[in-house]
């Protein structure tokens, strides 16, 4: 990145700190998200005019309660504060994750640090448990077991609540009384190198990820969130000391795979109804064209999504990786 994109992005973060992590009740502020993905792929110059737009939508920053001492784990979740993973339909963890890449990618200047600290209080403030959380610690205990499934297979295999309706909060307490969840939460199997934790994160990443193209159907905004929040354990990865990677991952599996078990439909899209690539392109210009065509759109979700869409194709290659950028620009709302 130049200089004067990062100094884009440090404008982009003094603009949005004066605001606050949610609006309008319960929304999650993308802007910080937004702008850092939409440096990192060379849209620098359109960054204040698309922040001109969204953060009319925004609030102010609240004000605080005072400072957190040792007693800081009564003040999790706290709400005047403003995770497991999923807390927040992910941000936090997003948030933090598009920090961390901006500070490994740009440096620790005051203001990429300051958005860091941003992200891991509005992670703290909505913090909660998961049902079947147990599991997932158990999950990441099991890094003796030999890996049954990849991880594709294992979402495939996750059950799903009968009743798909109300906000997440909702669904994700119906976890609790869906039987197959804590076998299915416990059966992914985290591994004990770090090499292959990663390995392993990075295709958890690609499976939601090319999951969605054939079922973010069913609710296009928050199954973005099954790739993007494991997608920002990933970025942070590097800035982690060894021993947090095997809970990092079987937090991100929890979070997918809780994810799709309150959204995800029973059926896949029929192929013929999906997008198509551009024809006759390179990968690094489709790749440039896709992220375009999110900008151009302009949802924060679909420029998250499809800045996971894009590290996923480039990783991989898989053209469904890029299609699935696409799906997400037809089934949100500009």
């Amino acid at each position: 990145m130049t200089s004067a994109s990062a100094g884009t992005l440090d404008e982009a973060y003094e603009r949005l700190h004066a605001t606050g992590p949610e609006f309008d009740g319960f929304l999650s502020n993308h802007g910080p998200m937004a702008a850092e993905a939409m440096v990192r792929h060379g849209h620098s110059d359109l960054v204040g005019s698309w922040l001109d737009g969204y953060m009319r939508r925004l609030e102010e920053f609240p004000s605080g309660l005072g400072p957190i001492g040792s007693d800081w784990q009564e003040a999790l979740g706290d709400l005047r504060r403003v995770a497991g993973v999923v807390a927040a339909a992910t941000h936090g963890v997003i948030r933090v994750g598009h920090a961390v890449r901006a500070l490994l990618a740009d440096g620790d200047d005051p203001s990429h640090l300051a958005e860091l600290a941003h992200g891991l209080a509005y992670w703290a403030a909505r913090w909660q448990t998961l049902p079947g959380g147990q599991a997932g610690a158990s999950a990441a205990a099991a890094a003796s077991r030999a890996r049954a499934a990849t991880p594709l297979d294992s979402l495939a295999a996750i059950p799903r609540i009968a009743e798909q309706a109300g906000g997440l909060g909702d669904r994700l307490a119906r976890l609790g009384a869906l039987t197959a969840w804590p076998a299915a939460l416990a059966d992914f199997s985290v591994p004990a190198a770090p090499e292959q934790i990663r390995a392993v994160l990075a295709e958890l990443v690609d499976a939601a990820t090319v999951r969605y193209l054939l079922y973010g159907h069913g609710n296009g905004v928050m199954l973005v969130h099954s790739a993007t929040a494991p997608s920002a354990v990933l970025r942070t990865l590097p800035a982690l000391d060894h021993g947090l990677w095997a809970p990092s991952l079987a937090a991100a599996w929890a979070a997918s795979s809780a994810l799709t078990a309150v959204y995800a439909p029973a059926e896949p899209a029929p192929r013929a109804q999906l997008p198509q690539l551009p024809d006759g392109q390179s990968r690094e210009e489709t790749a440039r064209e896709v992220f375009a065509r999110a900008v151009e759109h302009g949802d924060p979700h679909v420029i998250k999504f499809a800045d996971t869409a894009v590290d996923v194709f480039t990783r991989t290659g898989n053209p469904d990786a890029i299609a699935a950028a696409l799906r997400a620009a037809e089934l949100i709302e500009p």
